[in-house]
């Protein structure tokens, strides 16, 4: 039977219920015999793969590899993802350091295929952290595929506390977050900026972005979200705009006023 996440509602009701109710949820979500199977067989058989061709030729150790970084869409790009990992990250032409999205570039670091580095498949503890990473971003999935905006938060948990803790500048960590697309996601619409913002000069959105989340939180820095209290306030802030999105786009404008009349 596959696992259903309980989602009752939207927004920042339907939150507060995943996260009280996450451990139990993500607990029956693990321990499925697919996830189990799929867990084991990684770690049986990641050890002997000592190249990218061996690693993107076992579709199921590439499922788990991809899923660990969120980037299970591209299962079927073998060739994509064989350049990817043979590249490695040392080198400025690099494919994984000229995409955009930097999960790229973490996928890669993570194998350790690219020219001067150290093959990590070897590593089981290494190995051990990709595979749960795995069960947690599929378990997201499964999330998202409710609710996406449930799924873009449970992410910016994990991925913002971390980024806000490292020791790169304040641009950097600005520049890092721009290439993570769920996070870029979450942080537009809680700022609310328009579509077309992406169109702007990659300076431009630092400036506009840095001023936003000023006016919202009272800091341009995104080492505040540290701060768990922080982080809430921005993942509520994100929740409660979605919403109001996702209304504006299934009512019209004569039912919103009388909402909003009957609210008064």
């Amino acid at each position: 039977m596959t696992f259903q996440p309980v989602i009752p509602t939207g927004g920042i009701v339907g939150w507060r219920f995943l996260q009280r109710t996450y451990d139990n949820q993500f607990q029956s979500f693990s321990s499925s015999s697919v996830n189990e199977r799929e867990t084991r067989y990684f770690l049986e058989n990641i050890g002997k793969v000592e190249s990218a061709e061996q690693l993107v030729s076992d579709r199921r150790l590439l499922q788990v590899a991809l899923g660990a970084f969120g980037l299970e869409g591209d299962l079927d790009n073998r060739f994509f993802v064989r350049k990817i990992l043979e590249d490695g990250t040392r080198a400025d032409d690099a494919l994984s350091n000229r995409l955009a999205d930097k999960r790229y570039r973490e996928f890669s670091d993570a194998f350790g295929f690219g020219p001067g580095d150290v093959r990590k498949t070897a590593l089981k503890t290494n190995m051990e952290k990709i595979a749960q990473a795995n069960v947690t971003t599929r378990f997201e999935v499964t999330v998202g595929d409710s609710d996406e905006t449930m799924r873009i938060s449970l992410y910016a948990q994990r991925e913002l506390a971390d980024l806000a803790k490292t020791a790169s500048s304040a641009d950097t960590k600005w520049f890092d977050l721009m290439g993570l697309p769920p996070l870029r996601s979450m942080m537009e619409t809680a700022l609310g900026l328009p579509r077309s913002f992406a169109q702007l000069d990659i300076d431009k959105q630092l400036v506009e972005f840095k001023d936003r989340l000023l006016q919202l939180t009272g800091s341009e820095d995104l080492s505040q979200f540290s701060d768990q209290k922080a982080l809430e306030q921005l993942t509520d802030t994100y929740l409660a705009r979605s919403q109001i999105a996702q209304l504006q786009n299934t009512i019209s404008p004569g039912q919103t006023a009388l909402i909003l009349l009957g609210a008064g």
